[in-house]
């Protein structure tokens, strides 16, 4: 199945996670994330941008959902992409007025990015791209870095600018960063069977994949040690998270691979649920 490409426009839609305290989570990503709840039926919140025409985060809260444990594969990271510079020093100000600490902040050369996490511990990045054609190559390879981000250049953006009321339009989930137990089963999943493409595999313990040329879509890591084992289920954090194809044919042609890599797929009415090697859950969709 190698060299089977997914369609370029591929991107990466909603994260569904597991919490333990639904309002209050929900009212972190409200006040210091800016997502707004936007009705999409059942027990769950489904948090949207400023347009509110589709969600980026949905949250499931379970009161007795165990901890995930430490060194045990899952999610590192959502990244809620924003459309400017502009838009990250807003977002770096509304943090910062919620009273929420950052985890760090870091210049990666393609892009620049806040991070922090929820009320759960669950990892979210926030970041913006830097122009493609800024983007530095090595022997035709993509270069990323992380170095420290200057945040005074960052909210030097601002001005006298009012304060944030949310996430701008267009925001939208630019990647998602995964622990995994082994880089080359994974690979063989997201790149043999799925048929993203590795940009960059110099990265100590960490490997990144895209659709399209982008960055990265999906970044693995085996930081949490090789062999990592799954998190009980039901554990806080990743429920699943969606890997949006442009069209139903694509979606086809998707999980023709995926179950000729030996891969149970799922057919639900929201689209074909997976697992990577690691039992991360993807949800294969095709665009409305």
């Amino acid at each position: 199945m190698d060299g089977v490409a997914i369609d370029a426009r591929t991107r990466v839609g909603a994260v569904s996670l597991t919490v333990r305290d639904r309002d209050r989570a929900r009212d972190f990503y409200g006040h210091a994330i800016g997502l707004r709840a936007v009705d999409g039926g059942g027990d769950a919140v489904r948090l949207a941008d400023g347009d509110g025409d589709g969600a980026l985060v949905e949250l499931n809260g379970r009161a007795d959902a165990p901890q995930r444990p430490p060194g045990t594969t899952g999610l590192l990271h959502l990244a809620i992409l924003v459309p400017t510079r502009r838009d990250l020093a807003l977002a770096l100000r509304r943090v910062i007025e919620a009273g929420w600490p950052l985890a760090g902040a870091s210049d990666h050369l393609v892009s620049e990015s806040l991070y922090l996490s929820d009320p759960d511990g669950n990892g979210i990045e926030i970041y913006r791209d830097r122009p493609r054609e800024e983007w530095r190559r090595r022997d035709g390879v993509l270069q990323m870095a992380t170095l420290p981000l200057d945040l005074e250049s960052l909210a030097g953006e601002l001005g006298n600018d009012p304060k944030p009321q949310g996430m701008p339009a267009g925001t939208r989930i630019g990647h998602v960063h995964l622990q995994v137990a082994d880089l080359a089963e994974a690979e063989a999943f997201y790149a043999g069977a799925l048929g993203l493409e590795v940009t960059v595999r110099d990265y100590p313990g960490a490997l990144f994949l895209s659709a399209g040329g982008y960055h990265h879509h999906i970044g693995l890591n085996t930081w949490a040690g090789e062999g990592a084992a799954a998190p009980p289920p039901g554990s806080i954090g990743l429920r699943s998270f969606e890997v949006v194809v442009p069209a139903r044919e694509e979606l086809e042609r998707v999980v023709e691979r995926v179950e000729a890599a030996g891969v149970d797929a799922e057919r639900r009415e929201d689209g074909v649920l997976v697992r990577d090697p690691s039992r991360n859950a993807v949800l294969l969709r095709a665009a409305a």
